[in-house]
């Protein structure tokens, strides 16, 4: 899923390196500034992105071109014209965006949220577009009711009746388990707020799971590949490996995707040695039940 979610990112990126992108993928931004007091300045700076996006696509042509012959000092030639005209598009789309929170008053604008959206309805079938719709707000409600089934269920059981209530009725377990959900939820509307100020929503979801996802895959590589492995290695080793993507990620400079390697390596390293310790056939401590 997460190479599927990369490889459309990359097929968009290639797709507006030889089509014209919209300057502000926020329409209703858009709009606002193109009809308002500044609408001149927005005008001029519209033919502006038109222009180096032009020279863009033409130098890219020109790189690709280059590339399929043998001569390198042309395709290297070709390669700092591209990023040179790259270098021109980005700073002038740099300037769009800047526009719009002085013209609009939107201080904390940002539409990379929009870019996909826009891609979406503007070059795909109507057809598709609906297919498209249609299986995003089914992924994001399954997500939804999976996600809320289970903090609702772990916050109920693992901690309401064991260290409350552990003699309550199951009425009484149904109705906290209803309430627990009702919070998360709420709780899950606040993040998602706030997370539309982080930037890019697919990046912000991606480096906080890779905080967990490679040391929670560790887990599983541990129980299913290691004989020797015990409950006790694993849980100790998700401790290190979660413990070791942080250290990373406040002391290197490694890209977040490589946590999850980070993490995946460390537990299964650190359960596996942990797992000596247990005794051969304590099958209480067996990861493999």
């Amino acid at each position: 899923m997460q190479f599927f979610i990369l490889l459309i990112g990359v097929l968009v990126f290639v797709f507006y390196q030889f089509n014209a992108p919209p300057m502000i993928f926020n329409s209703v931004q858009a709009e606002k500034a193109a009809y308002g007091e500044r609408a001149a300045e927005y005008k001029a700076l519209e033919n502006e992105y038109k222009l180096v996006h032009t020279l863009r696509e033409k130098a890219a042509l020109d790189f690709v071109s280059a590339e399929k012959q043998t001569d390198e000092t042309a395709s290297a030639i070709a390669r700092k014209d591209y990023t040179q005209a790259n270098d021109k598009f980005n700073k002038t789309r740099k300037n769009a965006v800047e526009f719009i929170k002085s013209a609009n008053g939107e201080k904390d604008f940002n539409d990379v949220n929009y870019v996909f959206p826009t891609f979406v309805v503007q070059n795909m079938p109507m057809g598709v577009i609906g297919l498209i719709i249609a299986a995003i707000f089914a992924a994001a409600m399954s997500s939804i009711a999976a996600e809320l089934n289970a903090l609702a269920t772990a916050t109920t059981i693992d901690f309401y009746r064991r260290l409350y209530k552990p003699d309550a009725t199951d009425a009484h377990f149904v109705a906290v388990g209803r309430i627990s959900t009702f919070i998360w939820g709420i709780f899950a509307c606040i993040v998602a707020i706030y997370a539309t100020n982080l930037g890019s929503l697919i990046e912000v979801v991606n480096k906080f799971g890779s905080f967990f996802y490679g040391s929670l895959l560790g887990v599983f590589v541990l129980a299913f590949v290691v004989k020797r492995a015990r409950a006790r290695g694993a849980f100790f080793g998700l401790l290190f490996g979660i413990a070791s993507v942080w250290i990373a990620s406040f002391y290197t400079n490694i890209e977040f995707l490589w946590f999850n390697v980070i993490g995946c390596l460390v537990t299964v390293l650190f359960g596996y040695l942990i797992s000596l310790t247990v005794k051969k056939g304590d099958l209480s401590t067996d990861a493999h039940g």
